[in-house]
């Protein structure tokens, strides 16, 4: 199996957790010598903080486990593109390589808005993979808003 796909099966795995527990399902992981380092997956609703991005918590884990802020050795996976706080944290932690599942049209910031993963302008750019899994990271997502406008409809009749 391509490691790629390997590690984003357990970003969705993260990321069924945080809409299993009502969170918009974004999963991710951090890998470091060919291992899982750390694991995050939204959790803003649960811990009512606009801080809790799935990234933004991996981050903090692998920051802890290498034992600096600086992830130069290491690799992110996320299930969905990140927003502008998520993307300033990855080239803030130097991570070289930013492997995503499905694009957000509405608030990406590694393509679909802007690009802050490759700002030349940056001490630090990012590479970028897209599409990993993309089907099933789409899929999870669309799934989620679907059943939350059926839930809002029904509590509202």
């Amino acid at each position: 199996m391509d490691e790629d796909v390997k590690y984003m099966k357990q970003a969705l795995k993260l990321a069924k957790k945080a809409a299993d527990n009502g969170d918009v399902p974004i999963g991710c992981v951090i890998v470091y010598e060919n291992r899982v380092i750390a694991r995050g997956y939204n959790r803003r609703n649960a811990d009512k903080t606009t801080l809790a991005h799935a990234e933004i918590l991996a981050i903090k884990k692998a920051s802890k486990v290498i034992g600096d802020w600086r992830l130069e050795d290491c690799a992110i996976y996320v299930t969905l593109e990140p927003c502008q706080m998520c993307a300033g944290a990855i080239v803030q932690a130097r991570i070289p390589r930013c492997v995503i599942g499905c694009m957000n049209k509405k608030a990406g910031c590694a393509g679909s808005i802007l690009n802050l993963l490759d700002i030349k302008e940056f001490n630090h750019q990012v590479e970028v993979k897209k599409g990993v899994l993309e089907d099933e990271c789409s899929g999870l997502l669309k799934d989620f808003f679907v059943r939350l406008r059926e839930d809002k409809k029904q509590k509202q009749q």
